[in-house]
């Protein structure tokens, strides 16, 4: 784990408003955050309180309207577009409620698609997808499909694919929104591990409280702010 102590993320007074027609929907409200490096933080509201919104401008997939995302040191709200999609694949893992996994591909070529991306070899490729299969206990899975997988495992395959390029942050949307509770909870289990022995930032999103109480800090968004409970 790295022994930087500065803070990993610092959100100074975002506001995110989208547009429809005249009308403009202002999502977040002056919000600001930050987040140690090595937190795993939960992060819960209502539906419509910007928490998707907040998760996707950390990922570097959208922009504040106004303020400031400042990601290990670096200002992406300022990158160009190009430079953007460059530091999202080496630094964010993504993982989503439903999966995403390409239908027609085995999960380790599911969890080979963000290392085509990169420079590495094939051979290169071929070993950090074992290394992340393995974390995730897919080996002996690595070669089915995702019809031959159970959500869980499916979810597992989407974790594995979040972490193999070492990211320095995964962004989990909803990611036991769509399993049962002993699906979901295994699945909680192997972000608390990736969490305390990898040292990764995890940021959660999450509508349940059980979910919750396994991270180490849950902020509450409401209307697109910090709810009083939850400090930055």
């Amino acid at each position: 784990m790295t022994t930087d102590q500065s803070p990993l993320i610092r959100i100074a007074e975002v506001d995110k408003t989208y547009r429809r027609g005249a009308e403009e929907i202002r999502v977040l409200a002056g919000l600001s955050l930050t987040v140690q490096r090595g937190e795993f933080l939960a992060l819960m509201g209502p539906s419509g309180s910007g928490k998707s919104t907040l998760l996707n401008l950390l990922g570097g997939l959208d922009r504040p309207t106004k303020g400031t995302v400042e990601i290990g040191g670096e200002r992406i709200d300022t990158l160009s577009d190009r430079r953007l999609a460059g530091w999202r694949a080496r630094h964010v893992g993504l993982v989503f409620q439903f999966y995403n996994l390409l239908p027609v591909m085995t999960a380790e070529r599911n969890v080979e698609l963000p290392l085509l991306l990169t420079h590495l070899s094939k051979a290169e490729r071929r070993k950090h997808v074992a290394t992340a299969i393995a974390v995730v206990g897919l080996t002996h899975r690595k070669s089915h499909y995702p019809r031959q997988l159970s959500g869980g495992e499916q979810q597992r395959v989407g974790i594995a694919r979040a972490i193999v390029t070492d990211p320095t942050l995964l962004l989990c949307d909803e990611p036991t929104g769509d399993l049962d509770r002993k699906s979901g909870d295994e699945i909680l289990s192997l972000l608390q591990t990736l969490n305390r022995e990898q040292g990764k930032t995890i940021i959660m999103v999450t509508h349940d409280p059980h979910a919750s109480a396994r991270a180490s800090r849950t902020v509450h968004l409401d209307k697109g702010q910090l709810s009083a409970a939850a400090p930055a």
